[in-house]
């Protein structure tokens, strides 16, 4: 098992019902996520789905 550090890169990843989470680059991604496209620090990652993910209900209770 390793050990997340300061330089531990994140993926952004999003799921069918349009909920984001981060995900550490070095693993295989969980089935029913996919890369959102952002790669970067932990702050930054999280920074960055705090801009993007406005309204937290699931994509399906929204529609």
């Amino acid at each position: 098992m390793t050990v997340a550090t300061a330089e531990t890169a994140y993926t952004v990843v999003v799921n069918d019902e349009r909920q984001y989470s981060i995900w550490r680059s070095d693993r295989e991604l969980p089935v029913g996520w996919q890369a959102e496209g952002l790669t970067g620090s932990k702050d930054e990652c999280l920074d960055h789905i705090e801009t993007v993910w406005t309204d937290m209900r699931p994509h399906s209770v929204r529609s």
